[in-house]
């Protein structure tokens, strides 16, 4: 028999992982703070509730996918949380990118409770999450892990148990580092061919056959090119997930440059006004340096 399963945060990335799991024929309660967002998975069999907290009574797994670690805070522990509704031995598994310290917090109120939990932050942007195949790096314990993973492979493809409460989220904090270089070294790369009067294009093509060659200069890099940027990835979450590796690293007591120098182009991007782009049109910052487009 299925666990029952509630989705609470019904953004681009929630709602087509709820949708997945109605597909795959889960029985699912959804909650979301706009009941709009609720609309088209009640009309294909999901059933809504009006708080965290009553979705939680009648569900075995609960996801949580929203912005912010205050957010998540709120609707787990907050007034109408899920830990006021959850039953004992059930598990809540949070999707959200937040603080790895937050989530240790919220996991041990939580096993007060006799509620598990498990941080599952995922990467592969928006069209991952509507094809199901999600990068998923998940903290918490080993049993917990293994017995929700028959449902989180609903949602993802590449599923590693990283470690316990946290890990997970460090993984999407060194997945964040490791993208923001990445975009900022490809955007520098291609500069350099204009400046020099050779075609971008075609040194994206050399590239990718090469030890350079990677996802995101495939993906990224022909959206640079192409001047797409309909967002798969916000640049204005791309900030707000680079201000958590940063306090994270503070609370660490740990260096990291590079991250630093990278986070100033996703924040004059957004300063600019292009906060609801794709994080890969920080292209257009060094196009205005150059004096022209790539």
């Amino acid at each position: 028999m299925k666990p029952n399963i509630g989705y609470i945060g019904l953004g681009v990335m929630g709602h087509a992982c709820a949708n997945n799991l109605l597909k795959a024929d889960y029985p699912l309660w959804v909650y979301a703070r706009r009941s709009e967002q609720m609309r088209q998975l009640v009309q294909a069999g999901a059933q809504p509730c009006n708080s965290p907290q009553t979705l939680a009574k009648h569900c075995d797994l609960i996801f949580t996918n929203v912005s912010d670690t205050a957010d998540v805070r709120e609707v787990i522990l907050g007034e109408q949380g899920i830990i006021h509704g959850a039953q004992t031995g059930s598990t809540v598994i949070d999707m959200s990118t937040i603080s790895p310290s937050v989530t240790c917090q919220i996991a041990s109120v939580l096993a007060q409770k006799k509620i598990n939990m498990l941080d599952a932050p995922v990467s592969g942007g928006s069209q991952g999450a509507i094809d199901g195949t999600l990068s998923i790096m998940v903290g918490g314990k080993a049993d917990v892990f293994q017995q929700a993973l028959v449902v989180l492979q609903v949602m993802g493809k590449n599923i590693v148990h990283i470690g316990d409460h946290g890990a997970g989220q460090v993984s999407k904090a060194c997945n964040q580092i490791v993208i923001t270089q990445t975009l900022a070294g490809i955007a520098e790369a291609f500069a350099l061919a204009v400046a020099s009067g050779v075609d971008p294009a075609k040194v994206k093509q050399a590239l990718l056959g090469g030890s350079a060659g990677s996802r995101i200069l495939e993906v990224q890099g022909q959206r640079m090119l192409t001047h797409n940027f309909t967002p798969g990835f916000k640049a204005k979450l791309h900030q707000k997930d680079l201000c958590i590796v940063q306090k994270f690293a503070d609370e660490l007591a740990i260096e990291l440059p590079g991250t630093k120098m990278a986070t100033t182009y996703i924040n004059a991007l957004v300063e600019a006004g292009m906060g609801e782009e794709d994080s890969s049109a920080i292209v257009t910052l060094f196009e205005q340096r150059l004096g022209k487009k790539f």
